[in-house]
């Protein structure tokens, strides 16, 4: 599995752990909804800005958000 896929697949799972819809995150990253919904399907390769606002509007560390991730794949 592609790491944009893993990572896509732990957004999605933090996201609804905390009962939040994509237009919730998305508003709170202040990212697009579309563009959360394709990183979240693993079709989308974020930036480090992209990534570090997931976490912040996620309030979790970043290194939270790459837990679990395999990077060897």
């Amino acid at each position: 599995m592609t790491i944009q896929k893993q990572l896509g697949m732990r957004v999605r799972y933090l996201r609804k752990q905390r009962k939040m819809s994509i237009e919730d995150l998305a508003f709170e990253c202040d990212i697009n909804r579309n563009y959360l919904s394709d990183l979240e399907r693993g079709t989308r390769n974020p930036t480090l800005e992209i990534i570090s606002r997931i976490s912040v509007g996620l309030r979790i560390p970043l290194e939270e958000l790459f837990k679990g991730i395999d990077v060897i794949s």
